[in-house]
């Protein structure tokens, strides 16, 4: 029997498939007669056939040009088809045919990924997974993939089919930008900078904490959804809200980085900076920095005050030899003239005030030496019970007789360390400050005490450090301090005294010797309900130095010694020489150093005992006079004058221990007394040299 296959054509014209099948027609004796053909139509099957071959080829040409991972799994996981995109990870597809698809798994995931697919198999629903498969190159590759099961004629699970997708690049873009947004955090987080991200509508795309913390927004403000809340409470805070949001509107269109400072109405102040957000060339929003710059400022303002104190301490220096010349000869005559006139007469009321308003001159004068710091301080270990009671009638005499001024010393007072001078300086100034704030009369309270100052209080006033104090009040019951007096009241030159009233420097000046003593000054004031100033100085426990006498009162001093008076100003020598003969002494003059040795060696009268010389003069000043003068006397007195600054003198080798010196100006009984002070200590040399 034969069988082939042909095609014919049928009667209605079509063209069908054909399988004939030819078989021998035989007789009796096996010969072959005949044959017989039977045709059946295999048009249909052929046409199955071919669609199969069609549908292979293009199953073929799909998982060749497919990206994903293709596998036909066994229900032990053994592979029996591998999509040829495994060629790039694990190497020939057909060679991982029959070996297990856990074999390739990473380790830490096999076990995760084995359960998912025995679940898959039980339940017959697909499991969805991502875990690492390790490449032929031994380097780990992500992959997610999602399972689905083939059912038997009976509905049994019989394969399953797992298709992978490698997204280990997507996973290492993913780590790349959680990293980033980390870093990004941490900078964020690490800044002194608040920083603020916002759309171009307005609304919070990021900020830090450090943000929220300078702008004191509370957090259930920065969490919610609600930005027009947020931005009330920013409103709220600004000292000029509406100039701030009309700038912030302005920006939403603007590439350029903006900068600029923002004011609040509790003061502070921030220096902001805002740059645009771009996104494909495209304005999306802007990122805004904000650092608060309100200290920087207060250093900035303290920093040309004292650029500005400076200014003042080289004018004052500057003037000081010369004015203090002047007023030396003014408040000396003015004292004689009043010495002179009798108590009744009306010209002595002239003189007074003549001397009244050379004091003040005076004071103004120190005062600004003091504070732009060109007086040396002179500290010595003091009672402060002391130092006020022997102020008393001095700070009395500047009080009103319509004030009522007491002093209440307290119980055993510790010693502090503290220039006397600059004492009766403070004193006075608070003295006078508390008269004037009571025109219509009042109460004027001196007190002392012990007080010690905890870390607490340390903590809330800056500067401060914790320990024992000897504390001197002056309260008075005038009217008080405003919020906006009290900010500026230490300042210098800040008055709220009318023109001619007031100088602004008595309160400066208070503060610059209290922190040169190492102290503290503390204000308590209230607006129509008087005023409290609180000086600390530092206890020390170290013995009072002898003579610590602040004025010493009695009849001037007499003496019948030859004295060497050298003064380049005429109208002082006059004077000083006035003071001294009209005590007895004998003067010689000199107008400079080398008149003054001229002087000296022609004196053949009585031994010249002391030498008085201005420190600063013409031709010789009178340092190197009298390093002259002890070659030749060598135990010879010296006292200097000056009107310069304690640092001028100081360049001049004079401002140090075992120099005697008065400043200028100074009064006639001053001098006086400093005059024979210097006579009478012990061993008094002669200054003829043998001849």
């Amino acid at each position: 029997m034969r069988n082939f296959e042909t095609v014919w054509q049928a009667r209605d014209g079509r063209w069908i498939d054909v399988s004939v099948a030819v078989s021998p027609i035989k007789d009796s004796t096996g010969k072959i007669v005949g044959a017989s053909k039977v045709a059946r139509d295999i048009t249909e099957r052929k046409r199955a056939e071919a669609a199969l071959r069609q549908s292979e080829e293009q199953f073929r040409l799909i998982m060749e040009n497919l990206a994903d991972l293709v596998a036909v799994l066994d229900l032990d996981g053994r592979r029996l088809y591998n999509s040829p995109s495994y060629r790039e990870i694990l190497g020939d597809p057909d060679k991982l045919r029959g070996s297990s698809s856990f074999d390739q798994v990473h380790p830490e995931d096999r076990a995760r990924v084995q359960q998912a697919f025995q679940e898959t198999v039980r339940t017959g629903v697909g499991q969805r997974l991502e875990y690492r498969l390790v490449s032929q190159d031994g380097h780990a590759r992500y992959i997610e993939s999602q399972g689905s099961v083939i059912r038997d004629a009976h509905g049994r699970v019989s394969q399953v089919v797992v298709v992978s997708r490698d997204v280990t690049e997507r996973r290492e873009a993913e780590e790349a930008l959680r990293w980033s947004e980390t870093q990004l955090k941490v900078v964020l987080e690490s800044t002194a900078d608040g920083i603020l991200a916002v759309d171009s509508k307005g609304k919070v795309i990021k900020a830090n904490r450090r943000f929220a913390k300078l702008w004191r927004i509370p957090q259930s403000l920065m969490d919610g959804e609600d930005d027009r809340a947020l931005l009330d409470f920013v409103r709220e805070q600004l000292s000029d809200p509406d100039a701030f949001l009309k700038k912030v509107q302005s920006l939403y269109t603007s590439e350029a980085v903006d900068m600029d400072t923002l004011g609040f109405k509790d003061g502070r102040i921030f220096e902001r900076y805002s740059s645009p957000i771009l996104t494909n060339g495209v304005i999306t929003g802007r990122v805004w920095s904000f650092r608060d710059i309100t200290e920087r400022r207060k250093l900035q303002a303290q920093f040309i005050e004292a650029q500005k104190m400076e200014a003042v301490g080289q004018l004052a220096g500057g003037v000081a030899h010369d004015f203090n010349n002047i007023l030396a000869v003014i408040v000396g005559y003015s004292n004689l003239i009043q010495s002179d006139l009798d108590p009744d007469s009306p010209l002595r009321k002239f003189a007074e005030e003549i001397q009244h308003s050379a004091d003040r001159a005076t004071g103004l004068t120190r005062q600004l030496l003091i504070f732009s710091r060109k007086e040396t301080v002179q500290p010595v270990v003091l009672d402060l019970n002391d130092a006020v009671k022997n102020l008393d009638k001095m700070l009395r005499r500047l009080v009103d007789e319509h004030i009522e001024m007491e002093v209440v010393p307290g119980k055993q007072t510790g010693r502090i360390k503290a220039d006397p001078g600059y004492i009766w300086q403070v004193l006075m100034n608070l003295v006078v400050n508390a008269r004037d704030a009571m025109p219509n009369g009042g109460k004027l309270t001196i007190a002392t005490q012990n007080v010690t100052l905890d870390g607490d209080y340390a903590h809330t006033h800056t500067g401060v450090i914790p320990g024992n104090y000897v504390m001197v009040s002056v309260s008075d019951t005038g009217t008080g301090m405003t919020g906006e007096v009290k900010a500026h009241m230490f300042e210098a030159f800040f008055t709220t005294k009318p023109a001619g009233k007031g100088t602004g420097l008595g309160l400066a000046t208070c503060q610059t010797i209290v922190q040169q003593s190492g102290g503290h000054i503390d204000v308590e004031s209230e607006a129509g309900r008087g005023t409290t100033f609180r000086i600390f100085f530092p206890q020390v426990d170290e013995p009072l130095d002898i003579d610590t006498v602040f004025i010493k009162a009695g009849p001037l001093p007499r003496g019948t010694e030859t004295l060497l008076l050298v003064e380049d100003e005429p109208g002082l020598r006059r004077l000083a020489q006035r003071v001294l003969e009209a005590q007895g002494y004998t003067v010689l003059l000199a107008a400079n150093g080398q008149d003054a040795l001229h002087v000296a060696r022609e004196h053949k009268g009585a031994p010249i005992r002391l030498v008085v010389t201005d420190v600063i003069m013409p031709q010789m000043g009178g340092k190197v006079m009298a390093e002259w003068l002890k070659i030749t006397y060598p135990g010879l007195k010296i006292l200097f004058t000056s009107g310069y600054t304690d640092e001028a003198m100081a360049q001049h080798g004079v401002v140090k221990a075992g120099i005697d010196f008065l400043a200028k100006p100074f009064t006639p009984a001053a001098f006086a007394r400093k005059v024979r002070e210097l006579l009478d200590q012990p061993n008094a040399p002669t200054a003829n040299p043998a001849r």
